[in-house]
């Protein structure tokens, strides 16, 4: 059983940046994937980032690439999503995840899941 704890998230104004922290424990974090996950009031989850186990792969939703960067420490048993260029839009509950082996950018496809961190985005 894998506990993931989120933290880092708060109110930016736009164009500012935040960076989340997401911290594992109760299993080998070394053999997950990770990713970040969001969900705006009324709207479906949806997939932020990913990275794998090794993290020499990553893989970014369009609406965040080239403003947002995913990586992870492993001996530290930690996952980062830095955000810069923040946009109003980004708003959202940010939901860190890990999945067995391989990356995923599907919400289902995740075994677990935080409790989620709170982003704010003022215009």
């Amino acid at each position: 059983q894998v506990q993931l704890v989120e933290s880092g998230g708060g109110l930016v104004q736009a164009g500012g940046s935040l960076r989340l922290s997401c911290a594992a424990s109760g299993g080998t974090f070394s053999r997950y994937a990770m990713g970040w996950f969001r969900q705006a009031p009324g709207k479906e989850r949806e997939f932020v980032a990913a990275i794998s186990w090794s993290g020499q792969s990553t893989r970014y939703a369009d609406s965040v690439k080239g403003r947002f960067t995913i990586s992870r420490e492993n001996a530290k048993n930690t996952v980062y999503l830095q955000m810069n260029s923040l946009k109003p839009e980004d708003t959202a509950v940010y939901y860190c995840a890990a999945n067995w082996g391989t990356m995923t950018d599907d919400p289902m496809g995740s075994d677990y899941w935080g409790q989620g961190t709170q982003v704010t985005v003022s215009s």
